[in-house]
């Protein structure tokens, strides 16, 4: 099992409240903290200080030196095209799965309920068709 390491250029994202943002790693201050650069412009989140306690470390790295500026990460950042990557992996989806479900309106969850209904009883009806053939 490959591990991740803390380390300039890891990408991380941002797991404290409702902020679900990526970011990297620019330098580490000690063992509990880190300077992250997300970069604003692309992920909103600013050059700051974090604690390790409140991110999450991805698989995901992009080569830049210690310290870099915003520019040097932005693209860096783009190069590798981190955001894309990310969001065609499970834990992306289940992400961007969870942003969707919080903009539906009442209607929509109904409406998709419904469908879901609906292919789960064509699947059992199926199922009792082949299960008959068979006897």
């Amino acid at each position: 099992m490959p591990q991740r390491f803390v380390e300039i250029g890891r990408v991380c994202l941002v797991n404290y409240g409702k902020v679900n943002k990526l970011c990297v790693i620019v330098d580490v201050v000690d063992h509990n903290k880190v300077l992250v650069d997300g970069p604003e412009p692309l992920t909103g989140i600013k050059r700051q200080v974090i604690s390790l306690r409140r991110l999450s470390l991805t698989p995901f790295t992009v080569n830049i030196s210690h310290g870099a500026h915003q520019q040097v990460v932005v693209k860096a950042f783009e190069k590798a095209q981190i955001q894309k990557r990310f969001n065609r992996t499970s834990w992306g989806k289940k992400i961007l799965k969870r942003e969707l479900r919080l903009v539906q309106t009442d209607f929509d969850r109904f409406v998709e309920m419904k469908k879901k209904r609906e292919v789960n009883h064509g699947v059992k009806g199926e199922a009792a068709l082949v299960k008959a053939a068979s006897k």
